[in-house]
């Protein structure tokens, strides 16, 4: 508890906390002055001196005790400590956007660092953290399709829904296109937002699924949505981990890639087609839809600060009054 209140602390007069360095100067001249006052007498034996500890010798360094620490409180209460709050006043329309992944097996083909998924992955995240505003929803497909978070202005939840994709999450194999892009499309349909965008993120050819991308298409055109598509990949050969009877096997496999069919899908519903070879094209393609599709938003941010010196003055107070009621009662001195 401690450790975390010193955390959202701030002090507005921080160099007075230099004077807390007195504390060890009083404690070295106390013990010295202590050590000079003590009477002492020679003896042959000590046998006979029994009982000499008392409640008083126990204790004869409260009292200094107590006024270390009154002086320690009453110097961090004139630091002014204080607790600082952060607030955020967004004022302007956001953009709908729901992030549509390819969750198939070839999405765990290690041509990206470390496989497909995970880049792409790293990559979306690092795009939900620089649209602050919108609301963002998150789709995936393989030969089925699931609406893993509906469109929400809780990034934390976004940003923890797209750690938890996996493949293999639906379990079905096949690269539902059509099916993927319909599923976002419904969760934007009833969007009241000037501005709905899917980005559709895939390594394959449109195979299994219900809904033709077709469909989906024309879809996405109704409800004036556009789709930016990124095509994930290497050309040529890859390696690529296939699950089967015996186990995990590693097969070198072409790169199967319906170029044509994410162009017609992007450019017919206004957005953009792109093609990723490697994680940082991918990191460049969604810095790119991120300056394309702009928020009308301004974020104003705005910074209190609650002064909590109280408590402390309440503490020295308690330590002072404390030693006057030691000395003047237990280790009061009579003439």
């Amino acid at each position: 508890m401690l450790n975390d209140w010193w955390q959202h602390i701030s002090f507005a007069y921080s160099w007075v906390l230099g004077a807390l360095l007195l504390i060890p100067i009083l404690i070295i001249e106390y013990i010295r002055r202590s050590n000079r006052m003590q009477a002492s007498m020679l003896i042959t034996t000590t046998h006979f001196v029994k009982g000499t500890s008392s409640f008083k010798t126990i204790m004869r360094h409260a009292a200094f005790f107590l006024r270390c620490l009154a002086l320690i409180f009453f110097i961090i209460a004139l630091a002014r400590p204080q607790q600082k709050f952060s607030e955020e006043l967004t004022e302007g329309e956001g953009i709908d956007i729901i992030l549509c992944f390819d969750i198939s097996g070839s999405m765990m083909s290690k041509d990206f660092q470390p496989n497909r998924l995970e880049a792409s992955k790293e990559v979306a995240k690092e795009f939900v953290k620089n649209r602050p505003g919108d609301r963002i929803g998150i789709v995936i497909f393989s030969s089925l399709s699931f609406t893993l978070c509906p469109i929400t202005t809780d990034h934390n939840t976004v940003l923890n829904q797209i750690e938890n994709v996996q493949s293999g999450y639906l379990q079905d194999e096949g690269t539902a296109i059509g099916s993927g892009l319909a599923t976002s499309v419904d969760r934007l349909r009833n969007s009241t937002s000037k501005t709905k965008i899917v980005v559709l993120l895939t390594d394959g050819v449109d195979f299994g699924g219900t809904i033709p991308p077709d469909m989906a298409r024309d879809m996405a055109k109704l409800y004036n949505i556009k789709v930016y598509t990124i095509g994930v990949g290497t050309e040529g050969e890859i390696q690529q981990v296939i699950n089967g009877p015996l186990g995990a096997v590693t097969q070198t496999t072409k790169m199967q890639f319906n170029e044509n069919l994410l162009q017609t899908l992007a450019s017919s519903t206004g957005g953009q087609y792109f093609h990723a070879t490697d994680k940082d094209a991918l990191a460049k393609i969604y810095a790119s839809i991120n300056q394309l599709e702009k928020s009308k938003i301004q974020v104003t941010s705005y910074e209190r600060a609650v002064d909590k010196f109280f408590p402390w003055i309440l503490a020295g107070v308690i330590a002072v009054v404390l030693e006057i009621l030691l000395r003047y009662t237990v280790f009061k001195k009579f003439p």
